[in-house]
């Protein structure tokens, strides 16, 4: 007969409206990850507005400097999504739709000025292991405001996001890795928005930007891939963006400090309008 266990689920302080928005934005426009994971901080914030327009991800994306590219290639998305070009303001663009995007620091400055100082966007490098990724989360429990962790990451090392109940018990309580391929292979901004922790493992919740991917765009991924996809050390770089309340800063500097992050903005590779000319 097999023991119970205790399986205790973390939400992060804002988590529950940041899930509510999520579900009803879905999906990202095509090149917004990034400004769509700023939008769902905003909402978690209880941030809406700003100078008359909507905080959504077509304002942050404005904000921010995104590049939208061409018709995206049969395969760069997961698999059934359409693509998303309904964009409601008129944003740059580049014909090479590798290149296009958003980058980490146009988030960083976006969300400040949008949230009208009340919000700090910090920016990690890493070096992002299980143990500091962990500890980043812990520090993020601790807070009372809301907060949200942006990661910008490489899906490869992910499960694939329609891992079954056996296999995410499997890793909670045995430790197992035997989890279903990735969905697909970019660079890519998510949410981390909670966690579950078992004796053998650790889970976090990602609020994703399709709505195919897991259950309506929310899947678990295991500690230790979560890490590895945002190190990244196998294509340009990636990191995690704490979104805070500013008078949150100051301590979410001091406790990542302790746990050697270095703070610092990544090149992910996507250009800027200023490489646009």
């Amino acid at each position: 007969m097999e023991s119970s266990a205790a399986l205790p689920c973390q939400l992060l302080p804002g988590a529950r409206r940041l899930l509510e928005i999520h579900a009803r934005e879905l999906p990202q426009r095509d090149d917004l990850c990034g400004a769509f994971c700023g939008s769902l901080a905003l909402g978690a914030a209880g941030l809406a507005e700003h100078d008359g327009q909507p905080l959504d991800q077509d304002t942050v994306a404005l904000a921010a400097g995104s590049i939208v590219g061409g018709e995206r290639e049969e395969g760069t998305l997961p698999h059934g999504e359409p693509g998303r070009r309904d964009y409601r303001v008129a944003l740059p663009a580049i014909e090479d739709s590798d290149l296009s995007g958003t980058t980490a620091a146009g988030v960083v400055s976006a969300l400040p000025e949008l949230s009208g100082g009340s919000l700090q966007a910090i920016p990690y490098l890493g070096p992002w292991t299980a143990e500091t990724l962990a500890g980043t989360f812990d520090l993020a429990l601790a807070l009372t405001h809301p907060v949200t962790l942006i990661a910008n990451l490489a899906t490869r090392h992910l499960w694939g996001a329609g891992a079954s109940v056996p296999e995410l018990l499997g890793h909670l309580l045995d430790g197992s890795d035997e989890g279903p391929p990735a969905d697909w292979d970019v660079g890519h901004f998510v949410c981390v928005a909670g966690r579950v922790l078992g004796p053998a493992g650790a889970l976090y919740l990602l609020a994703d930007t399709y709505p195919s991917l897991g259950d309506n765009g929310v899947h678990m991924q295991p500690e230790a891939r979560l890490a590895k996809a945002i190190d990244r050390r196998d294509m340009p770089a990636g990191g995690v963006i704490v979104v805070v309340a500013a008078e949150d800063a100051a301590t979410v500097r001091s406790a990542a400090g302790a746990l050697g992050l270095q703070e610092g903005i990544w090149d992910n590779g996507t250009v800027t309008q200023e490489m646009l000319g």
